[in-house]
């Protein structure tokens, strides 16, 4: 099973949001950490805040920041999401199936459990996960990836 670049970048965004949490991150941080569009993040960042996984801010100095806390979000449902639907052979889909075989086929059947199993890992990952090595991302991603240090009280 191959992945959509979408999905990716979605995962590389809230991934990105959580190491700079609680700092807004903007899509331009994205995009030049990843080497990505500005347009195809923004396009990620609109439909994650859609789905409730970000929340954006306007205006000068905007950007979003995770509107969830990552432990609670899964990649299984950020790829739920993204991938939606999720096909990996005709006879999944209902409305265009083909296949003589449906209802009698091991292979569907085979492919469907398969599907579950990948789904079922993810769902034991969260965006906290993925932020976990926090050091060694930044070391990687570069100053894009730091949030800024807090400003002091009082």
């Amino acid at each position: 099973m191959r992945l959509k670049n979408y999905t990716n970048y979605a995962l590389r965004t809230l991934q990105m949001a959580a190491l700079r949490a609680p700092a807004l991150t903007q899509v331009d941080q994205v995009a030049t950490a990843h080497g990505i569009s500005r347009a195809h993040i923004m396009k990620i960042v609109h439909e994650l805040g859609r789905a409730g996984y970000v929340e954006t801010v306007r205006g000068r100095g905007g950007g979003f920041r995770l509107a969830r806390d990552p432990a609670e979000i899964t990649l299984g449902e950020v790829v739920r999401l993204t991938e939606a639907p999720i096909e990996l052979v005709e006879c999944f889909n209902d409305d265009t199936n083909s296949c003589p075989l449906i209802g009698i086929c091991r292979l569907s059947t085979a492919l469907d459990a398969a599907l579950e199993a990948f789904l079922q890992v993810l769902d034991g990952i969260t965006v906290t996960d993925l932020a976990g090595n926090r050091r060694d991302l930044v070391a990687r991603l570069g100053p894009v990836a730091e949030a800024p240090a807090p400003e002091p009280t009082g």
